[in-house]
């Protein structure tokens, strides 16, 4: 029994896991910048809505990453 590879598989696999990997540093990238100007809005007085609005972004890109994660551990798993 000979063994074969399945190149242009592994290649789609490697493709999609670089991809998805990026983008979920990019979208955490921003959660940390969104709690940045929420941090520099409220230094500045410029108004507690510009510091919800960060916040609320923030939330939203680090429940992304976290579902990213929770879905590649189901993945794994299952």
């Amino acid at each position: 029994m000979s063994m074969s590879i399945k190149w242009a598989a592994l290649a789609e696999t490697a493709g999609v896991s670089f991809v998805v990997t990026v983008a979920t540093v990019a979208v955490f990238a921003l959660g940390i910048m969104a709690l940045s100007r929420r941090e520099t809005a409220q230094e500045t007085g410029n108004g507690s809505g510009t510091a919800n609005l960060a916040l609320a972004g923030a939330s939203v890109c680090f429940a992304a990453c976290a579902s990213v994660v929770g879905y590649g551990l189901y993945l794994i798993a299952g």
